[in-house]
């Protein structure tokens, strides 16, 4: 059996002494680089990895993480990130690691304000901050505070540039939205209209839909040997399917060249069934995520593409970027996009598959 590598070992060949090496482990500071670098380049002659599990021990320190998410009870597609973070918590569980849920309703930014404001005044319990930062204005007033306090955030879902945070993992929203123009484009005539669709409420402050308008606005100005026009639509009133079905409606009348409809969400199906209670089933419809209602409609070909944005692996990498930094000081990958898969009828078991095998806690 290999014996194990101990801070004393790496001390002696290092010449420095144990706590020299104990504040390079866990840079504690107060290393001249020189001497870092040369305890680090003996470590890794040595083969040293941490022992976590004793380091915890005899530090005695439970790290906690605060997971700032929407309430997965007012919007199901939340459900998929909590399943990933459930999955995680279930792999550090031994490390000494506790994760702390604050649920918002998405449709309120005072509440993520409020839910923030909660974290920020028990800000000395919290080792780091896993977010999804949908509101622009207050996630970044809460990424500026946290990187005062030196408190590492990592977000998904939505990425704020230049926000001193450790990871984004998720999609590319604005590529996203040109692989959503690509897709509607497929069948477009020379001439046509396509139409990009809000179901959300405050729009005008939500970053990962303005992105994938940008990408999607982009691709069709791309194309020079069409004139596709492209409407952009916010609809607030996403569950009254009267309501949607009169909007459709009138969106039609007004634009009858209309052929393509991205929903810049996770809200498709809405789209799909008010389009049968109006007669429109020929146009054409891309969404987002695999959940259970989208997938009806992908089914019987009434949705023709989804565009799976992982959320499962969003929340399990969100988890555990910060435990890798924190716990293993390992460096961190700043932007971390996951794939853009394309889900259509044909593929769409083998998706769900692999996500329900991600998914299982083993």
């Amino acid at each position: 059996m290999e014996r194990r590598i101990r801070i004393k070992d790496i001390a002696e060949k290092a010449g420095v002494s144990t706590g020299t090496v104990d504040r390079v482990i866990h840079k504690r500071g107060n290393v001249s680089p020189k001497t870092k670098q040369k305890v680090k380049q003996v470590m890794e002659e040595l083969g040293y990895e941490p022992n976590i599990i004793a380091s915890m021990l005899a530090y005695n320190r439970v790290f906690k993480i605060a997971a700032l998410l929407p309430d997965y009870h007012v919007d199901p597609y939340w459900q998929q990130p909590k399943i990933g973070i459930d999955k995680a918590i279930e792999s550090i569980k031994h490390y000494g690691v506790e994760v702390i849920p604050f649920y918002f309703n998405l449709f309120k930014a005072e509440e993520f304000s409020q839910q923030a404001n909660n974290i920020l005044d028990q800000s000395k319990e919290f080792s780091g901050v896993l977010l999804a930062p949908l509101f622009l204005k207050e996630a970044s007033e809460l990424l500026k505070q946290c990187s005062e306090k030196h408190i590492p955030t990592a977000m998904i879902n939505t990425n704020i540039e230049n926000s001193e945070s450790l990871c984004y993992i998720g999609q590319d929203s604005y590529q996203s939205g040109v692989l959503a123009g690509r897709l509607i484009d497929f069948g477009c005539d020379k001439v046509d209209t396509t139409l990009v669709l809000n179901l959300a409420k405050g729009v005008t402050n939500a970053k990962h839909l303005l992105d994938k308008e940008r990408g999607f606005r982009d691709y069709f100005n791309s194309l020079p040997e069409k004139e596709i026009t492209v409407l952009k639509k916010d609809f607030e009133d996403f569950t009254d399917d009267a309501k949607l079905s009169r909007f459709l409606k009138t969106i039609f009348e007004q634009h009858p060249k209309t052929t393509g409809i991205f929903v810049t969400n996770s809200r498709a199906y809405r789209i799909a069934k008010c389009l049968q209670l109006i007669g429109k089933k020929e146009v054409k419809i891309v969404g987002y995520d695999l959940l259970e209602e989208n997938l009806q409609y992908l089914r019987s070909n009434d949705i023709s593409f989804l565009i799976n944005q992982n959320p499962v692996q969003q929340g399990y990498f969100g988890i555990m970027n910060l435990v890798n930094h924190l716990l293993l000081k390992k460096e961190i990958d700043p932007l971390q996009y996951l794939p853009l898969d394309i889900v259509v009828n044909e593929n769409v078991e083998y998706y769900l598959k692999r996500a329900l095998e991600f998914s299982i806690v083993v």
